[in-house]
């Protein structure tokens, strides 16, 4: 017989890089492999000892003989234990071929059902196979309480692509577990699952074997011209319990679904659910790509979730992060001791701004491993969207780097070509996938056709963050009434560039933190003011081409920025400015809804005129809005606190016009200023226009009128 003292060893040390080869059944012996234990034997399917183990190398490595071979389990004898388990390298291959010879060619695209742990039956035995991409480690093995955390215990089986797997009979949902590797230069850090369906609350770090449950109900996709009203959330500062505690799914299902459908918004937008180790990154550094949120419930509880808020008519889009990863010590840095996820070379690898890992989107398994990622959100949570962060540091390579400190691409410029085919292949693969699921990219350049299909050479998003008009806007809101018409032009400058994109108009969080201030609190003047001018600008905003975002707060007036480790202000909504301005998000969203002017065309010029745009000495905008077929709306606002008498408008058809909506209403929390009645339009030629109106245009207001 062959000396096999050197495999012994190997295995005794962690170091075996085929376990299959030494342990389990071969031929009329079985070789099992138990560190510290006092006895083994084999049993049949009924209880019957078929053979006892007998040590062959210390008290670690046992053998028994069969005098045929048959299915047997093991019944191993600790110190004061007995465990009757099956015997894992009694098994034979269980990752197909097939589906190794597509992940080598990067399209399984459904990772989240083979690789990590998979809950199965192997004829009689249930357990859970596990199987992870780990190519240059020289043994990978799954470890958890259930081995003592022993790394010897349940090391894997290497299989092509780099893959390795295993079956551990006996296991069950909710057992935790980690990979311990040996790499290269050693043994690693025990490593989370990369595609771990559910994590361990930080600041534990373990993977958990989840359940497989059925998918909520999908919601049909709306087109492109349909209302996009977003209420943007952090699901664990929205609200919370008395003491601090944040509220569970279950718990945003009964109280933030109900509230998001009441003020009339057609989706909730949530910052990155997926689990990550740092609360203060609100979830833009996540590293389980697979696993929601452990503190906010179980995997089921988000299904449940997704599920009530398409059961109240509101779709879900999530907050994705494909552009990079933290470096935490048991996430994907290093995961199999080499550069694995991540560039090696620190000017492509780690980003500046965030002190990030990059993924290294040129590697095959890299980008199919984010793809699966995105389609597992929208497919196994029936997900309605996804906003991809940080899509302008995926696209350039000097992105936040000063000269000299950036690699470029192997054109020689500054393009990130690898990213660029990945957006390229994401949104293809989600198009055919997903027909209808909303891609929106925050993408705060110029870079052209973000939203143009890729056959057009686009990048082939749904959506773009139009995060210019943001920024103008912001702007000029903020400046005192009486320097405004030196800033005129912030508030009319997107309108130059607004349909070159399918754009989406967004008051976002990173825009009510870091000492910006709420939405609210950017405002001047006294109470009065502040709240007028909010009022105002949510007026222009919901009546400006482009889908619209809000942040959480904002739509009732929140004084204080953003802060994630408390929750909304919610005891201000006893008070009539505040309530107010809740009222006006509520008739804004029915409005536009009930008013294809405001959506239908949001994409098209066609869709907007300006009727006065050059007024900055009053700080006056008027426009019209027109749909595909029906009645235009007229919208005039006024940005000073002035009250302007007989305000002749030019404006595109001789009718009767009616007010229908006026920010500067009682009810709204407003002065009660406007056109009661209907207005006629008068043949006097103004603003290019054959006919004009003289309205009366409130303080600090918006109206909007439209065919009586």
């Amino acid at each position: 017989m062959r000396d096999r003292t050197g495999d012994f060893e190997a295995l005794l040390q962690g170091t075996h890089g085929d376990p299959f080869a030494v342990l389990g059944p071969h031929g009329d012996s079985v070789c099992v492999l138990a560190p510290g234990a006092r006895s083994v034997t084999l049993l049949d399917a009924s209880g019957t000892v078929l053979a006892a183990a007998h040590p062959v190398y210390g008290d670690a490595i046992f053998e028994a003989r069969l005098s045929t071979p048959q299915t047997y389990r093991l019944r191993i004898g600790w110190d004061g234990v007995i465990q009757e388990t099956e015997d894992p390298y009694r098994f034979s291959l269980l990752l197909a071929d097939e589906d190794i010879s597509r992940f080598a060619s990067g399209q399984h695209h459904d990772l989240a059902g083979w690789l990590g742990a998979v809950p199965m039956r192997l004829g009689d035995a249930p357990g859970v196979r596990f199987a992870v991409w780990a190519p240059n480690a020289r043994r990978v093995s799954v470890v958890g309480d259930f081995n003592n955390w022993d790394g010897r215990r349940h090391p894997m089986r290497r299989r092509d692509a780099g893959l390795w797997e295993v079956f551990l009979p006996g296991l069950n949902v909710g057992e935790a577990y980690k990979y311990e590797i040996l790499g290269p230069h050693g043994v690693l850090p025990q490593k989370a699952d990369p595609i771990a369906r559910q994590a361990e609350v930080p600041p534990a770090t373990a993977s958990i074997v989840a359940p497989v449950f059925t998918p909520p109900p999908r919601r049909t996709a709306p087109g492109l011209d349909t209302p996009l009203l977003i209420y943007e959330v952090h699901a664990t500062s929205w609200m919370r319990h008395v003491g601090g505690r944040s509220y569970n799914w279950a718990e945003l299902a009964e109280r933030l679904v109900p509230y998001a459908a009441d003020l009339g918004f057609t989706h909730i937008e949530l910052l990155p659910v997926m689990n990550h180790p740092f609360g203060g990154s609100w979830g833009y550094q996540p590293l389980s790509q697979f696993a929601p949120l452990p503190a906010m419930g179980e995997p089921e509880d988000f299904a449940a979730f997704i599920g009530a808020c398409h059961g109240a008519g509101l779709g879900v889009i999530l907050d994705w992060v494909p552009a990079h990863f933290p470096g935490d010590a048991h996430g994907l840095a290093q995961f199999d001791g080499t550069h694995l996820y991540e560039h090696q070379d620190p000017r492509e690898g780690l980003h500046p701004d965030w002190n990030t890992l990059i993924y290294n989107l040129g590697r095959t398994e890299v980008r199919e491993f984010l793809i699966a990622s995105a389609l597992f959100w929208l497919e196994q949570y029936g997900v309605d969207g996804l906003r991809v962060d940080a899509v302008a540091s995926m696209l350039y390579r000097d992105y936040s780097r000063p000269s000299g400190t950036w690699v470029p691409n192997r054109q020689g410029g500054r393009e990130n070509l690898e990213a660029i085919s990945f957006l390229q292949e994401l949104s293809e693969v989600i198009g055919a996938r997903r027909p209808g699921a909303l891609l929106v990219a925050e993408e705060s350049t110029a870079w052209p056709g973000v939203t143009q299909s890729v056959a057009q050479g686009g990048l082939g998003f749904t959506h773009k963050w139009n995060m210019g008009w943001m920024h103008d806007t912001l702007h000029y809101v903020q400046e005192d009434p009486l320097h405004r018409r030196y800033h005129h032009d912030q508030m009319t400058f997107g309108l130059i560039y607004a349909f070159s994109e399918k754009f989406v108009l967004p008051i976002s969080h990173d825009e009510l933190v870091h000492g910006k201030g709420s939405l609210l609190g950017r405002m001047p003047g006294d109470e009065w003011q502040r709240f007028a001018t909010l009022r105002a600008y949510l007026t222009f905003m919901w009546t400006h081409p482009g889908k619209k975002l809000l942040f959480m707060g904002s739509e009732f007036g929140q004084p204080s920025e953003w802060n994630h480790d408390g929750e909304l202000s919610w005891h201000l909504l006893r008070y009539e400015t505040h309530r107010g301005v809740q009222g006006l998000v509520r008739q804004l969203n029915a409005l536009l809804k009930a008013e294809p002017a405001l959506y239908e065309r949001d994409f098209a010029p066609s869709g907007f005129r300006w009727l006065v745009g050059d007024d900055r000495d009053q700080s006056v905008f008027a426009y019209a809005r027109f749909a595909e077929q029906g009645d235009p709306l007229l919208v005039v606002c006024n940005f000073t606190p002035v009250v302007r008498e007989d305000y002749r408008i030019g404006v595109p058809e001789f009718c009767s016009w009616k007010e229908i909506l006026n920010s500067d209403a009682t009810g709204f929390g407003g002065s009660g200023i406007g056109n009661a009645g209907t207005r006629q339009t008068e043949a006097e030629p103004s603003h290019g226009q054959p006919g004009s109106l003289r309205l009366t245009l409130p303080p600090l207001a918006g109206i909007i009128l439209r065919r009586a």
